[in-house]
């Protein structure tokens, strides 16, 4: 036995044990998951992740909210699709999708959520904060206000409430007054969320040239009222004490704990630059998610039973090993998915059942140019190189149609907001880089392994080769 092929052995045991220890359903230890380093820090974890349509969760489908006829620039609704995926993101979900639908439309998947409602309000909120000079005047929670950046005149609209802020009927004290904003939520640097005395708080820092800005007003305007306006309403007014020369400050309010987090993800990654209205909003039940996994499991593990059973009596002994080269494919396949990550669908596991049909297909052809070379009256080892030789040509070519088929359809499902069509090339494309590993190089191996130490003993009994 060539020392390279006991190393090309244990190098396969080592991959498939790997897989194993992966794929267990364990709580995997600390120093597993901080291998992980491609992964953001917070979301590594060594498990499976399952798409909107397995676990349940929400499908929104947003679109720009402006004026009939306006068009909007392309950067535009790519900058909102950014601010969008990273308040998603900001809500610690597995795996959310934001993606472009067309020139005005943005559709977002949300695995596992479980509150809807806040989430929609923390993504399509504009955000638009701004810090208002009300001099001398003490603006109630709730007022709609109008202002402007540098000093024009103008006169606020009438007092209003907003449904989230109970407070009883408002007088309006400042007709004819004049507001300025003093910053906006663009002089943001930093932006958190704390809790002092039961009460929630967003505390904030401020850039460099705003910190400077906000110091001179601060010191010249102490016993004054400095109103917070969120989207024109007002949120807070408290009076300034004492200068604030480092930028550093809070804004309080009558928050709960799911409302102060939603501003906080909404100031800290900007407002957004176009409105945006939801379109359409399905919730997915988790119970047919379950059922799918569960229909979906049963269906794969019936149908590689079939495969591994029929390899195994119409092969025999070269099926046995291109079953357990199959097994170990399966185990690559599904570390795989827990590493990278990639969420699961419905169609990815379609995916995956297509390329192990693949897998077992690469195998036939080598087996069946092995055959061949048997019948001529070749030995087994001579039999083994040239059947893998000449049937590789052919294993290569269908694998690369195959990824450029992969590549298309994940072009389109990226394009189109076809998440589903997305999730059926990746699984596919996985699969068939892992079918070239496993029906090329491990049943191979297995095959020289088998050959070196029963190559007489085989040749008696040809029958166990298939011939």
């Amino acid at each position: 036995m060539k020392k390279s092929e006991t190393w090309q052995l244990a190098v396969i045991l080592l991959i498939a044990l790997v897989a194993i220890f992966v794929d267990l359903n364990i709580e995997h230890p600390d120093w597993a998951e901080a291998l992980l380093f491609w992964q953001p820090s917070s979301q590594r974890d060594i498990a499976l992740r399952l798409g909107l349509d397995l676990q349940g969760g929400l499908q929104i489908l947003l679109a720009a909210d402006v004026p009939e006829g306006e068009e909007l620039d392309a950067a535009s609704m790519e900058t909102v699709r950014q601010i969008v995926e990273n308040r998603v993101n900001g809500l610690g979900l597995t795996e959310p999708v934001v993606q472009a639908q067309g020139e005005q439309r943005i559709i977002v998947e949300l695995p596992g959520i479980e509150n809807p409602e806040q989430a929609v309000e923390t993504i399509k909120g504009t955000a638009l904060l701004e810090f208002v000079d009300a001099g001398n005047i003490l603006l109630p929670p709730g007022t709609l206000i109008t202002t402007t950046l540098g000093g024009p005149s103008i006169t606020p609209q009438a007092t209003q409430v907003t449904p989230t802020i109970p407070t009883s009927s408002l007088e309006d004290p400042t007709a004819g007054v004049i507001y300025d904003t003093i910053l906006t939520g663009a002089a943001l640097k930093n932006v958190g969320l704390d809790q002092q005395q039961g009460q929630y708080i967003i505390p904030f820092e401020l850039n460099p040239d705003a910190t400077e800005t906000f110091a001179e007003y601060t010191g010249s305007h102490v016993g004054q009222y400095l109103c917070i306006v969120l989207d024109k309403a007002v949120i807070s007014c408290p009076k300034v004490r004492e200068p604030i020369p480092n930028g550093q400050a809070s804004i309080s309010g009558d928050f709960t704990f799911e409302s102060a987090r939603q501003l906080a993800l909404q100031l800290r990654y900007g407002a957004l630059p176009v409105p945006l209205r939801v379109e359409s909003f399905n919730r997915i039940g988790a119970t047919l998610g379950a059922e799918s996994v569960q229909k979906s499991i049963r269906a794969g593990a019936i149908g590689l039973g079939i495969v591994l059973l029929f390899m195994l009596i119409y092969y025999r002994l070269p099926g046995g090993l291109a079953d357990l080269a199959l097994i170990i494919y399966v185990l690559i396949n599904f570390a795989l998915y827990k590493l990278v990550p990639i969420t699961l669908t419905l169609p990815g596991i379609a995916g995956f059942i297509l390329s192990s049909g693949m897998a077992v297909d690469a195998n036939i052809l080598i087996f069946e140019r092995m055959k061949e070379e048997l019948r001529r009256g070749r030995g087994l080892r001579s039999a083994i190189k040239i059947g893998f030789g000449r049937a590789w040509s052919s294993i290569r070519d269908g694998q690369i149609s195959t990824l450029i088929i992969c590549t298309i359809l994940f072009s389109f499902g990226r394009s189109f907001g076809a998440s589903i069509v997305q999730g059926f090339a990746i699984t596919l494309a996985i699969g068939t880089i892992v079918n070239v590993f496993t029906a090329v190089f491990v049943t191979r191996t297995f095959a020289r392994q088998v050959a070196a130490s029963a190559s007489k003993w085989l040749a008696e009994r040809k029958w166990l080769l298939g011939v």
